[in-house]
């Protein structure tokens, strides 16, 4: 499997592989694949990554920008990550998390936000941290690596796209 950059043509994939993915989803709302395409429409894709075997796309993930009120910089929201449901388990999603994780922080960022399981992230070193908050869901469920500087304190917003 090889990770790399998002390309114009593999566009319709992508919007295919998160629908799927996301489909029967008990958290999901059925968004995910438009917001993508939201996010790459309005300039705030910051890096969209693929997975891909010898044959096919097998799985996608996306950083989008966040704002942070206590003014802290380069911060990015990870998600959606997406895996075609017939390869679960199979090391593409961690994959892509780490790879993004990596280049994120190659880039000078500060740290990434998640809404997700604090079980399946926290082995990436996320943690919830009651100082960074985001409004709406369950709080253990926001949280936070810091890549570079000290932790942030406030309240997130994310782009646009994200309604």
């Amino acid at each position: 499997m090889a990770i790399r950059p998002e390309r114009e043509g593999d566009v319709a994939t992508i919007h295919t592989l998160t629908e799927t993915a996301f489909r029967d989803m008990p958290f999901s709302d059925g968004d995910e694949q438009h917001l993508v395409d939201r996010l790459r429409g309005d300039g705030d894709l910051t890096l969209s990554l693929v997975a891909e075997d010898a044959s096919r796309i097998v799985g996608h993930i996306a950083f989008s920008p966040v704002t942070i009120t206590d003014g802290s910089k380069h911060w990015f929201g990870l998600g959606p990550v997406s895996v075609w449901p017939e390869l679960h388990a199979q090391g593409i999603g961690s994959a892509l998390i780490r790879r993004g994780i990596a280049e994120l922080q190659e880039r000078g960022a500060g740290g990434i936000v998640l809404l997700g399981s604090p079980d399946y992230y926290g082995r990436f070193g996320f943690v919830h941290d009651p100082a960074l908050t985001y409004p709406g869901p369950p709080p253990e469920y926001f949280q936070r690596l810091v890549l570079a500087g000290p932790a942030p304190s406030g309240v997130v917003s994310y782009a646009k796209g994200f309604g």
